[in-house]
């Protein structure tokens, strides 16, 4: 136990492990060593971000993907899904009423959707710029190549989300057919060049690997130092190759967020919806374990449901008003603010 507490106490000070190191941790941590991971997290939070919960408004603009990922609802190959794709007026009037509830970020988010080109997009995002000066414009659609990502930034988006999966080479190529690991690694590091906040993160509870094996994402993510961390337990859909595995805990979620936090002490750090979905106090844990960001959901009330990455998403059947008001009750209750502002990286400053 001393010598797990010490290698708690190495990375809260120095903010970095080795490869080792953190594999001994994540396989040796009992229930005292981990509620002082914990506490060290919070303390950190607690020391850049105060008790800030910064609230993201998510718009789900597509769930049209031409890539076909094994643990994925919305992927090619599930003829069962109803899709949809919103129109550049829909997404700007969500954007709208989501400016009038107080939202000052917006994550437009979709599949790999080859209708949103760039000229679209940059259409959007120069509306959003023009209309509401105040506004942080967040994107998570995929990989686009080093040109899209530079024109998409130069049109005003602020902040990329672009996950990683999983650091594991072989088990990334195979569950995403026709990719590339390589060229996904590479989208991130261009993204950083160009100037964005940048996002990665990963999955938990993917098949055949153990809790030590997340040493290596935490390696990437080290060695990249995004500014923003997305990770979620894997959560198996019916109309996938992954239907029958077991899927991942808010628990090994949690810890890990524990970690991230004293790894990147500056990181934007989401509580998702997928940890809510298989604990129904996950994020308010997950807050406590130091993470900072919710996403509530803007997009229209039809088209929620249909935006199904995983089996059971956590769906509060709300309008985006009532929504908000249940959320900010619930973060209050934890113990935390809710902010509304832009929410920036206190570390990043646009280009």
């Amino acid at each position: 136990m001393r010598e797990i507490k010490s290698i708690i106490d190495k990375l809260t000070r120095e903010n970095f492990l080795t490869k080792e190191e953190l594999e001994a941790l994540l396989e040796n941590l009992n229930e005292d060593t981990r509620d002082y991971l914990i506490q060290k997290a919070y303390d950190v939070r607690k020391l850049n971000y105060g008790n800030s919960v910064f609230l993201r408004g998510l718009i789900e603009i597509s769930n049209i993907c031409k890539h076909d990922c094994h643990y994925c609802g919305i992927r090619a190959s599930n003829h069962k899904i109803s899709r949809y794709r919103l129109s550049k007026d829909q997404i700007l009037d969500c954007c709208h009423k989501g400016y009038l509830l107080g939202y000052r970020t917006f994550v437009l988010q979709g599949g790999e959707d080859s209708y949103f080109t760039d000229e679209i997009l940059v259409e959007i995002i120069k509306e959003l710029k023009t209309q509401y000066k105040d506004v942080a414009v967040t994107l998570s659609l995929g990989e686009r190549g080093p040109e899209s990502f530079k024109r998409l930034y130069e049109a005003g988006a602020d902040r990329y989300l672009l996950r990683h999966e999983t650091a594991n080479k072989k088990l990334y190529q195979k569950l995403h057919p026709k990719m590339s690991y390589e060229n996904r690694i590479e989208s991130l590091y261009i993204l950083k060049e160009i100037g964005y906040q940048v996002g990665s993160g990963f999955l938990i509870g993917l098949p055949g690997l153990k809790l030590k094996d997340y040493a290596e994402d935490l390696m990437l993510l080290k060695q990249l130092e995004p500014h923003m961390v997305g990770i979620g337990p894997f959560i198996p859909h019916p109309a996938t190759p992954l239907k029958d595995e077991v899927g991942g805990t808010a628990y090994d979620t949690i810890t890990l967020l524990a970690i991230i936090r004293l790894l990147l002490p500056d990181v934007l750090l989401p509580a998702t919806t997928a940890l809510g979905t298989v604990d129904p106090k996950g994020r308010e844990k997950g807050f406590k374990a130091g993470a900072n960001v919710i996403m509530p959901n803007l997009s229209p009330m039809n088209c929620r449901e249909k935006y199904s990455l995983y089996e059971g998403k956590k769906f509060l059947g709300n309008e985006s008003a009532e929504e908000k008001i249940k959320i900010e009750k619930n973060i209050l209750d934890s113990g935390f603010e809710p902010i509304l502002t832009r929410g920036d990286n206190i570390k990043w400053k646009r280009k």
